[in-house]
Parts: structure tokens; sequence; C-alpha cells
């Protein structure tokens, strides 16, 4: 059985574990959040998508977009760690006129593609330009939302 103590996993007796990964309860609680209202903003997405199309029927009186499920389970690296995702699936059977091909929608939150935010993407090239010849990651570590305050450089003892 694990609890957490001061933020890291440990066993009955109070001891660390070794292969257990340690983690913090704040942590856990922010990825929580943002996972939640990701799945929220997506679920409003859909169904302004959906509703901006309620009136159009084919044929049968049937909609021709409608909500479809969900899609695969994915994980996003976001600047609040990673968080799992299961985005709403649309079936959108319209047809455009001009070039004959379905119309499919295409989340602007959560593209298909996308697996770690535009934020995330924008920093790692600056640690890796910036932190590995000079050792100051902090104008990288500033790009991050609440982390440029508490960045301060490493100083050399001497």
């Amino acid at each position: 059985m694990l609890k957490v103590i001061d933020g890291a996993a440990a066993n009955q007796d109070g001891a660390a574990t070794g292969g257990e990964s340690a983690f913090s309860p704040i942590d856990e609680i922010v990825r929580e959040g943002a996972r939640r209202m990701l799945a929220a903003a997506l679920q409003a997405e859909v169904a302004a998508y959906v509703a901006r199309f309620v009136g159009e029927v084919d044929e049968n009186g049937r909609r021709q977009v409608v909500r479809n499920g969900y899609h695969a389970e994915r994980e996003v690296l976001t600047a609040a760690g990673a968080v799992t995702v299961r985005a709403p699936r649309v079936n959108d059977r319209r047809v455009d006129a001009e070039t004959g091909e379905r119309q499919r929608f295409s989340s602007a939150i959560l593209p298909a593609w996308c697996r770690k935010s535009p934020q995330m993407s924008e920093v790692l090239p600056l640690l890796y330009l910036h932190g590995l010849p000079t050792g100051d990651f902090s104008p990288a570590l500033g790009k991050f939302p609440g982390t440029g305050a508490g960045c301060r450089p490493l100083r050399s003892p001497g």
C-alpha cells in the first residue's frame, strides 16, 4: 500500500519506494483540473459545431451533423504536465458541392495531430539552445506560465 509523505510515494513503513515514481498531490490536482477543463472545452466546441448545423437534414429527415462517441484516449503534454484526454467525435455527413468531398469537423482546441501544446513546442528548443551552452535555463523556463518569478540563474560557488 502506498501513501504520500511530503509529496513522495512511500510504503507502509514510511520508506520511499525505489521503483515507484514519486508524485506531488498538488501536481495531480492541477493535472486533473486541466484534464476536466480541457474535456469541458472540447464538449462545448463540439456542441456548438453540431448546433450550428442542426437544421441540415438528408432526404430521410436525418440530421447531417451529429455527435458520435469519442476518439481513443491520448496523452497531451501541457504546461500542467501530461494530461489524458478523450476528444468527442463528430459524424459530419455533409458533402462539399464543389469538390464532392465530405465535410469534416476539426477541433481548434485539440487538432488530431496534437500531442503537446504549442507552448511546449516553443520552449523545448529554447531549453536546448540557451541552457546547454550557458547553463542558464531561466530565459527558456520563463516561457512556462507561472515560472518566471521563481527562476533564478544558477551561480557557481566561489
